[in-house]
């Protein structure tokens, strides 16, 4: 849940870069989910930067590249550049800037990249990334240009070796993967911090109220939702509107309502133990493990009996082991 860190200092531009951030240990990548093996990354990166007595910062982009060249085969995230923030604050992390993609960034060849971004306007001290690393246009750059760059600079280079799940590299590819399939506790093993979901409160059709289950509709999740069915989840936050709900447990129906002859795709969030009003608020939530699939029933006895034994099994999920 909440950590005692503050997040990384988001920074949306280099207008924006404090002189403090300038001559910062730097990793550029998505860092998209700041999993298992990025925490790997990142914990090199902080030695480093204590090694030297400079900052670390994350370079990354916003939107990603493949958004404005292949938007047809771009992902959704899954993470939103704030919540990127905050994990990368827990892990130590000083500075995060999503730096603006544009055409003219992405025309920069590796060295053009290395040169009037990293050299000229961070002033970089060293870097820190993947073997597996490239930058610059067409992704021409790759690790041995990246160290013939730092050598002939003075910059210090660390490469680190991917964290492995079996025969793989962890990967957000990977958790995506999971995430698409409902595996929402495979993934939250590789993330180590629970998958989370935001968005704001908006009307439904108000019959889970009328079935003594009332659930909030959430809209405009700018993140990857998980495959259809019924979850066991914990809210995180509400926005300011009223902080009991935080913590509370939940069930979180993502998908169609095939009972009422709906197709659909909604998330309701049904807050156990929790009566308010939420319309219009920001809600974020934790998602924990997938409880069933979404399945249509044969009235609303049969439903409410589900609902039921769905909110046991969400209370038991978040209830500590």
């Amino acid at each position: 849940m909440a950590s005692d860190r503050n997040p990384a200092q988001l920074i949306r531009s280099l207008k924006e870069l404090p002189e403090s951030a300038r001559g910062a240990v730097v990793s550029i990548g998505n860092f998209d989910g700041v999993h298992r093996g990025h925490r790997v990354l990142l914990g090199r990166m902080t030695a480093l930067a204590q090694q030297l007595n400079r900052p670390s910062l994350v370079f990354t982009f916003d939107p990603p590249p493949l958004r404005l060249l292949r938007p047809e085969i771009c992902p959704p995230s899954l993470t939103w550049m704030d919540r990127r923030a905050e994990l990368l604050g827990e892990l130590g992390i000083d500075y995060l800037l999503a730096y603006p993609t544009n055409r003219e960034l992405l025309a920069l060849t590796a060295t053009e990249f290395f040169n009037e971004l990293l050299i000229d306007q961070l002033r970089v001290s060293g870097i820190v990334e993947g073997p597996n690393f490239r930058f610059g246009k067409q992704r021409g750059g790759d690790v041995a240009l990246l160290e013939s760059l730092c050598n002939s600079h003075g910059i210090a280079l660390a490469v680190v070796e991917p964290e492995m799940e079996g025969e793989e590299w962890v990967s957000s590819s990977m958790i995506r993967d999971w995430v698409t399939q409902g595996s929402v506790d495979q993934a939250n093993r590789a993330l180590v911090s629970p998958y989370r979901i935001i968005g704001c409160v908006s009307h439904g059709e108000a019959r889970g109220r009328t079935l003594g289950f009332p659930t909030a509709n959430l809209v405009d999740v700018p993140v990857l939702l998980p495959a259809h069915g019924v979850y066991a989840g914990r809210i995180v936050s509400v926005g300011s509107q009223d902080p009991n709900a935080t913590g509370l447990p939940a069930a979180v129906n993502i998908g169609p309502n095939p009972t009422f002859g709906e197709n659909t795709t909604k998330v309701e969030v049904h807050i156990i133990d929790f009566s308010g009003d939420l319309y219009g608020c920001e809600l974020e939530l934790e998602l924990l493990i997938r409880i069933r699939d979404v399945k249509k029933f044969s009235g609303k006895d049969a439903l409410l009996e589900q609902l039921e034994r769905d909110v046991r099994i969400a209370r038991h999920a978040c209830s500590p082991q």
